[in-house]
């Protein structure tokens, strides 16, 4: 995701330095180039070693420690960064940085950039709501600099309070959606289904299937990095939320439906990805239903909500999902035709490494012309842009017809 990106860590002083080296090791690990740029405040909580050992370059301490090279170092990472993200930011930096101070090597630096820089502050809960915090906070947002909001809990000073340092995983997840990738899909609005769906028989009981949600919540997140507007309606799944993301959450098919009915109107695509129950119970038990031996379920069908969008905008893109044992392009054509399809994406659940619940797919694309191709096992999240990539495709032969 971040090959080729240089980002510039800086690391202000505070007992959530220490986890300035985890986000160091995820860039890395996302094959970014890392540079640290510590305040001396820092280097009294976490060694510069260590962000030298994660990072494999040089660690930069002091404004006036003897240059390694024969660039002046403030000017020379400020004009290769990509991208800056300061982890954990004071509100010194934070202070330094709205009023235009440069008195160190990191807030000089700072000030040298034309790189986004992101902000991800920690500190004590009232500092963190002090009005001249907040002020300095929503100044620099106006000038287009972010900021992860840190998170709420117990502060190392004992106080429970909002000043935390946001979750590392949140800040690499806000460094790959500002550089991670291309805003090649930005002013579309994007609808993506996912997960199953729940069908209740009584108050204790249901009819589900092993859908995890992986796929549609891969295909939203992809999404959002390169730039959509997107809107998540998703069933029942153990998976964290999409930051940045309009998440819908339903139980049945038919709350999937309406939900899906009312947010497709003015979508540019609509992906649907999740597991709908083709069937439901016909009545619904008040009370807990009671062992018995001649027990039988009455079912009725559900409505077919990717039948339904065909009969809805023409110019709007139309994904669909497959998910066979047997028969497999067969079945995928067959629903192509049915269901108006732009594109589907098939896959057989008895491979190993495409079913339920995993983080990899092998899938063949077929398109409405009946182009087939196919796909090796590769990640989920991968496999979600070489669909979006398809999708952006699609759409601008469709946008370039309809004009």
């Amino acid at each position: 995701m971040l090959k080729g990106k240089v980002i510039v860590v800086g690391v202000c002083g505070g007992i959530a330095a220490y986890k300035a080296a985890d986000l160091v090791s995820k860039l890395k690990k996302l094959n970014a180039e890392v540079h640290v740029i510590m305040t001396r405040s820092a280097a009294e909580f976490i060694s510069p070693l260590t962000f030298q050992s994660l990072s494999q370059n040089y660690v930069i301490t002091d404004m006036f420690q003897e240059p390694r090279t024969w660039e002046i170092e403030h000017i020379s990472l400020a004009q290769k960064a990509d991208l800056f993200v300061i982890a954990p930011a004071t509100a010194n930096m934070i202070g330094k940085v709205a009023n235009g101070i440069g008195d160190d090597m990191l807030s000089t630096t700072v000030m040298a950039t034309k790189s986004p820089v992101v902000f991800a502050p920690a500190m004590n809960c009232n500092m963190y709501e002090n009005p001249i915090v907040q002020q300095n906070i929503k100044y620099l947002e106006s000038l287009s600099y972010h900021f992860v909001e840190p998170g709420y809990g117990r502060l190392a000073c004992g106080d429970m309070g909002r000043g935390k340092l946001a979750k590392v995983d949140d800040i690499v997840e806000r460094v790959i959606e500002i550089i991670g990738y291309p805003k090649d899909l930005k002013d579309l609005k994007v609808l993506v289904s996912a997960g199953p769906t729940r069908e209740s028989l009584d108050p204790v009981r249901f009819i589900t299937n092993y859908s995890s949600g992986k796929m549609g919540y891969a295909i939203a997140r992809a999404a959002k990095y390169r730039g959509a507007d997107v809107v998540l309606v998703t069933g029942p799944t153990a998976l964290e939320p999409i930051a940045g993301v309009d998440t819908i959450k339903v139980n049945s098919a038919i709350e999937m439906y309406e939900a899906v009915m009312e947010h497709s109107g003015d979508a540019s695509v609509v992906i649907k990805s999740a597991a709908v129950s083709d069937y439901r119970p016909a009545a619904v038990h008040e009370h807990k239903i009671k062992k018995r031996d001649d027990f039988n379920i009455p079912l009725v069908k559900n409505p077919d909500i990717l039948l339904e969008l065909s009969k809805k905008a023409e110019n709007q893109v139309r994904v669909g999902f497959s998910m066979e044992t047997r028969d497999l392009e067969k079945y995928a054509r067959e629903k192509v035709l049915k269901k108006n399809l732009d594109l589907i994406v098939a896959n057989n659940l008895l491979q190993q490494g495409a079913g339920f619940g995993v983080d990899t797919n092998i899938v063949k694309m077929i398109n409405r012309q009946g182009d087939i191709e196919s796909f090796p096992m590769m990640a989920k999240d991968e496999l979600a842009h070489i669909i979006l990539d398809r999708v952006r495709e699609i759409y601008k032969e469709k946008h370039q017809a309809h004009l």
